[in-house]
């Protein structure tokens, strides 16, 4: 627990200046402008939604695995390296929570388990972690139920303070103004990170709710008792809001920073932030907006460093002229550049329908460190051909997440490993070393890439062509060609900052 006290102490000078992740920037070899060459960096994520999907509650515990196994698999078979899963939608879980109950899409209806040694999250994160994905818990905070109508079990925070919560479209949330209700959360995601191996927190785009029309959201109590009675004017409501949420987003990071401060804290924002019609320096574009309807200062998170990444939800298509893929994509790049890194949420229906999967990747290869696929159900049943196209060209080479920085500075690329010898066994010929990895030290080895070069190729562990793996295992089981062939392997240590150590080198007959 060394590397634990270590950050503890920095924490409150660590919240007073930016976190910044690696720069968005690219150097002009990395860009390719329109090339589908292949990197050896990308974050390639897709979002796995549980809230409204039926298909888990009615199956068993090795039938729910069986299905989490292959979705799982399928993801990686595509190419992706990052699953966001939701463990959270509604108050509830996909977890052993010490708070709130497991969700109804999970066991039927909200409440006990029928099964309780099934754990859908600790599964996902072991099945993703021995293919060398991450595994992004997405909470959402707010919301404590769908539909008002659904009865709640009796340990739903709802049930317990019935006062923290508006009825709105047909909803209930939990009111932002009420300091119980961000102590709560923070207590959840202590919690959960706490017993959990996950990589990184993930908030989406609900905050305050997407705004009904002829609804108020009901808040003028909380507003008097926790905005106005600590100086806020009436005509100032919406700065309240902001504030709300931005306390939140501090709270979570800090929780973060004084339990695991290796795990991330991403968001997906509403992929406006403002119109240039409120905002000089807003987008060209002509809808909702985050800050002001949302309540989501994203903008506030990205200066403070309260956020490791940012996936705004760019749904829209290049030529919509309320919200242009194009112009909020350059738009994005150049408000949190060297700031922190930035992904595009891209939605794979639209994408797909309007054939511009290949101009929507050239441009966010070129100002953007990766994707993140909404639904990630899309790319399981292949729409459209999406799973197939990106597996043939964008994502034919497996690739790396982009490096990050340790919030104190410390950590550094993990030593050589000092030994990879060969092995025959039942599980047939393979590689072995190993494993240094330390629980409580996130800069130690934590993944292992392996690289593969046949006789006569450039061996260069910087070139994504020879990427064959990325594992926690300390081994990899070798292809069989006919024994006399000899291929070059290269095998390195990868810490829970992506950074790389130099590699081993061996000559293997395969």
């Amino acid at each position: 627990m060394k590397y634990l006290g270590q950050i503890t102490l920095l924490v409150g000078l660590v919240l007073l200046f930016s976190l910044s992740s690696c720069s968005n920037k690219r150097t002009s070899k990395e860009k390719g402008y329109g090339s589908m060459k292949p990197i050896k960096r990308e974050f390639r994520g897709a979002w796995l939604p549980t809230i409204y999907r039926k298909d888990y509650a009615p199956l068993s515990r090795n039938e729910a695995k069986a299905l989490l196994r292959k979705r799982i698999a399928l993801l990686h078979n595509i190419g992706c390296n990052a699953v966001l899963f939701q463990v959270r939608a509604e108050g509830d879980a996909w977890y052993q929570s010490s708070y709130e109950p497991w969700s109804r899409f999970l066991v039927g209806r909200e409440g006990i388990s029928q099964d309780p040694g099934w754990d859908p999250l600790a599964f996902v994160i072991e099945e993703c972690h021995l293919k060398g994905m991450e595994v992004h818990a997405w909470i959402n905070p707010y919301r404590g139920s769908s539909d008002v109508n659904i009865k709640l079990a009796p340990e739903h925070l709802a049930r317990k303070h019935p006062e923290w919560f508006v009825r709105y479209n047909n909803q209930l949330i939990l009111d932002p103004g009420r300091p119980q209700g961000r102590k709560h959360i923070c207590s959840v995601v202590k919690d959960l990170i706490q017993r959990y191996d996950v990589d990184a927190l993930h908030l989406d785009d609900y905050f305050y709710p997407y705004p009904v029309s002829g609804e108020e959201f009901g808040d003028d109590e909380t507003f008097k008792r926790y905005g106005i009675s600590v100086g806020y004017t009436a005509d100032a409501k919406d700065k309240w809001r902001r504030n709300n949420i931005n306390l939140l987003i501090h709270d979570i990071k800090r929780t973060l920073l004084q339990t695991k401060p290796w795990v991330r804290l991403g968001i997906s924002p509403f992929g406006i932030y403002r119109n240039r019609s409120n905002d000089r320096g807003g987008s060209a574009t002509a809808g909702l907006q985050a800050y002001d309807d949302l309540h989501a200062d994203v903008l506030h998170w990205v200066r403070e460093g309260w956020v490791d990444y940012i996936a705004p939800q760019v749904y829209w298509n290049i030529g919509t002229k309320v919200a242009d893929y194009e112009v909020l994509t350059q738009w994005w790049s150049q408000q949190v550049a060297d700031k922190t890194q930035l992904y595009i949420g891209q939605d794979i229906r639209r994408t797909m329908t309007a054939e511009q999967l290949d101009k929507k990747l050239i441009l966010s290869r070129t100002l953007a460190r990766g994707n993140i696929w909404w639904p990630g159900d899309e790319l399981l049943r292949n729409h459209l051909g999406i799973s197939e196209n990106l597996k043939r060209s964008y994502y034919r080479t497996k690739a790396l997440l982009p490096e990050y920085k340790d919030p104190t500075g410390r950590a550094q690329a993990p030593e050589p490993i000092h030994k990879v010898w060969e092995d025959s066994n039942e599980d047939g010929h393979m590689l072995m070393w190993e494993d240094l990895h330390l629980p409580d030290d996130p800069s130690t080895p934590f993944y292992y890439a392996i690289y593969a070069f046949a006789d006569g190729e450039k061996v260069d562990y910087r070139r994504p062509n020879g990427l064959v793996a990325i594992t926690t295992n300390p081994y990899y089981k070798l292809p069989r060609v006919d024994g006399r062939t000899q291929y070059t392997f290269l095998v390195t240590a990868i810490n829970r900052f992506w950074q790389e150590s130099k590699p081993f080198k061996l000559k293997v007959f395969i």
